[in-house]
């Protein structure tokens, strides 16, 4: 894979065989060539594709998961390298997150898992959202609250609802992540549900579930009895 591309035959090269046959018939290591544009000394960009993914073990879920400085310590991976493939590996989670039908209702926690389980369950970090929901049960709007760990100082009913009454929301569903992938409640996820869900019966904006997702699975409060 050391060849430089330009080197190659117009039809085995990565952007030729894109637009001949579709980014689909390209390999990961073809499209993440594509991204970084160009080769280094004695590497092709096709061969530092191939090393990108060797440092993830072949995973581009693994690769989603590094920091970008991850990349960087690679030979011929600069900063706005890695920045691209992070944004493009981004680009795809939040593809994969609009999958599921605009307007079609949130009726049970596996609906929350389908909308938000492959955007959050990888990352590196906990994030914390809330499901602004309509009076038909529809995601009007996700709203990211917090990013770091989660404790009750830092996610505040202010903020969690702030924006829920601006929406005139019929109620709201909360969602966090857990980077280890056990999405097993802490006692910090349950006193920051307790709060808030004391706080919707005051604002009458009703929290219908606190969904904890973890590796490939999640926890409904509600389905488990802990609302």
């Amino acid at each position: 894979m050391s060849s430089i591309i330009h080197e190659l035959p117009p039809s085995e090269r990565p952007r030729e065989r894109l637009k001949s046959h579709g980014a689909r018939a390209l390999s990961s290591a073809e499209l993440l060539a594509i991204l970084l544009g160009s080769g280094s000394e004695g590497n092709s960009a096709v061969g530092i594709g191939h090393e990108i993914l060797a440092s993830a073990r072949g995973s581009l879920r693994r690769l989603s998961a590094q920091p970008v400085a991850a990349l960087t310590s690679l030979s011929g991976v600069g900063n706005a390298r890695a920045l691209a493939v992070h944004a493009a590996l981004e680009l795809g989670r939040r593809m994969a997150a609009e999958e599921r039908d605009e307007g079609v209702p949130v009726r049970c926690p596996r609906d929350v898992h389908e909308i938000f389980g492959q955007r959050l369950q990888d990352l590196p970090v906990e994030e914390f959202h809330v499901a602004v929901l309509d009076s038909q049960h529809r995601l009007e709007r996700d709203i990211t609250v917090t990013r770091g760990l989660l404790n009750s100082s830092l996610v505040h009913p202010r903020e969690v609802f702030r924006e829920a009454i601006a929406e005139n929301a019929a109620a709201i569903i909360l969602i966090h992540n857990h980077p280890s992938g056990d999405p097993t409640p802490s006692s910090d996820d349950r006193v920051v549900t307790e709060q808030l869900v004391q706080a919707g019966r005051v604002l009458d904006i009703p929290v219908q579930d606190h969904i904890i997702i973890g590796r490939g699975r999640y926890l409904s409060f509600a389905e488990a009895g802990l609302l």
